[in-house]
């Protein structure tokens, strides 16, 4: 069976995928949920779903009264491994208006509602010109909107990579200006006038190219029954969650898991969670001490 999925084209594979997605998410698929999804003919839908079977016989069977394909009692994943994290994403994706409800594999968009976020106003020209930057590893010069100053202020800066702190958009950079590596958000730059060359390499980042690993656990002073809830929310192994991130970003992921403050800040109940290897990230105080974004 191996050897045969190597010779399907990508196409092909990727209504397999498909067939198999709806029959793990929906319980049922047919003809013309792929003539939908991917503009193929009645005979290629045909074609399709026999081929499927071929591949996992035990999958699906036809259901001659609601006339579908419907899965079967020994389903097994050929195609692809069931992820509840890329199908909460397509959701959110498809409810934020970020994917076409038409592209979306989701056949049954169950309710859906997120706390609201802010629109951070990142224009399209500003985009296109880091992208470009990071590209071709150009320096631009920037008009840029510092909380430290009262005014904008031109300054050079070389991006090399764009990243999300869970709220904002930010490019990664050198300052020519403050000659060190620093982050900017992309919203904060009100204009763009000019590009040349930069002698400074994503190489040259050591806190973008380091990582940190954060230890966390439940808060020591839940109950027993609250700690194991917890360690099911982080997928804990062994009262522990370890928690990857660049160095660079270490402000931010703290933040946002709200381990920036003492854990005897909060009640243990809203505070939830406490890092286990705290002299290990802590032993690197200026990556806590402020933001590093201007």
């Amino acid at each position: 069976m191996d050897s045969e999925r190597l010779e399907l084209r990508w196409g092909v594979e990727q209504r397999l995928e498909f067939i198999e997605f709806r029959l793990f998410w929906e319980g049922h698929v047919n003809r013309s949920d792929l003539m939908d999804q991917f503009g193929v003919s009645v005979n290629q839908a045909s074609t399709d779903l026999n081929r499927y079977i071929g591949f996992a016989p035990d999958n699906m069977a036809y259901d001659k009264s609601a006339r579908t394909y419907v899965r079967g009692s020994k389903f097994k994943p050929q195609f692809l491994e069931p992820d509840a994290s890329r199908y909460l994403a397509q959701l959110r994706s498809v409810a934020d208006g970020i994917l076409d409800r038409e592209d979306a594999w989701i056949a049954n968009l169950p309710p859906y509602a997120a706390a609201p976020t802010p629109v951070r106003g990142v224009n399209p020209a500003t985009l296109r010109s880091v992208v470009g930057a990071i590209r071709r590893s150009e320096a631009i010069e920037v008009k840029y909107q510092s909380l430290s100053s009262p005014e904008p202020r031109w300054r050079w800066i070389a991006p090399h990579a764009i990243a999300f702190d869970g709220f904002r958009w930010h490019t990664r950079a050198f300052c020519q200006t403050d000659d060190c590596f620093k982050d900017f958000l992309l919203s904060r730059m009100l204009e763009i006038r000019g590009s040349g060359e930069s002698n400074k390499s994503a190489n040259d980042d050591q806190d973008w190219l380091s990582e940190v690993t954060l230890e966390v656990g439940p808060h020591p002073e839940l109950s027993e029954t609250q700690a194991k809830v917890i360690a099911l929310d982080y997928g804990m192994q062994g009262g522990k969650a370890k928690i990857t991130v660049r160095r660079a970003l270490l402000y931010y992921a703290l933040r946002r898991l709200g381990l920036d403050t003492e854990p005897t800040a909060r009640p243990p109940q809203d505070q939830q969670i406490i890092l286990l290897n705290a002299d290990a990230v802590f032993g690197a105080p200026k990556y806590l001490a402020r933001s590093a974004i201007q």
